[in-house]
This record gives structure tokens, sequence and C-alpha cells, in this order.
């Protein structure tokens, strides 16, 4: 599937705030901890623990959240379907962002190494 201008744009609009929860409850429920979900955040951003809460009580959209991050050189070795979509075919940036991070969450709730998360090895 292709993402649609209207799908790219509502990502862009969505709040970091409100997915944050469904990430936390994601790998909470999967046995993973808070401090996972934010070595990988911060993995793919750059964010501290202190900036991550700023975003977040900012209500800051995926668009601003993005743009103030310094991704991971090795982000784009992030790759798969997810959402229904192929990551690495998505042209939109913030999308594939946004899809980057999705990808990040599922795969610390399906138990995967961190290494292998964090595209280490």
């Amino acid at each position: 599937m292709v993402p649609t201008k209207e799908h790219n744009e509502r990502i862009a609009k969505m709040t970091f705030s409100s997915v944050y929860p469904m990430y936390l409850t994601k790998v909470k429920k999967k046995g993973r901890t808070k401090e996972e979900l934010h070595q990988v955040i911060s993995w793919l951003t750059g964010f501290d623990d202190k900036k991550l809460q700023e975003l977040i009580d900012q209500k800051v959209n995926f668009e601003t959240f993005f743009q103030k991050a310094t991704l991971h050189p090795n982000a784009g070795l992030i790759t798969g379907l997810i959402c229904g979509y192929r990551i690495e075919e998505i042209e939109n940036p913030i999308t594939r962002q946004t899809r980057y991070l999705d990808k990040l969450v599922d795969e610390l709730a399906k138990g995967r190494k961190m290494e292998k998360i964090l595209r280490t090895t």
C-alpha cells in the first residue's frame, strides 16, 4: 500500500502525547518496561527522558516531534511491514519516521532482543 496525502497529513498532525500511552501500555502488557521504551525512543530520536517529557507536556504533533529529533544514522535499517505499509517504500519523511517508531515499539513488545531492535548487530 502507498500512503495517501490525507493519511500522511493525519499522521503528521497526530500528537505524540496521544500515542505515547498506547506505546507504553503495549510494551508493559508484554512484560517490557517504560525504561526500555524510552531507550528505543532515545535511540531513534536522540531525546533524553527530560526532553521526551517536555514534548509530551507540550503536546507536539509527530511533525514537530521528528523535526526536533536527530534521527539515528541506522534508522534506515528499520524495514518491513507495519500497519500494512512497507516502511522502506514510504516516501513521506514524517510518515516513514513515525512508522520507524511504530516498528521499534512492536519489536520491543514482541520480545526481540534490544541489540537487534537498536540495529547494533
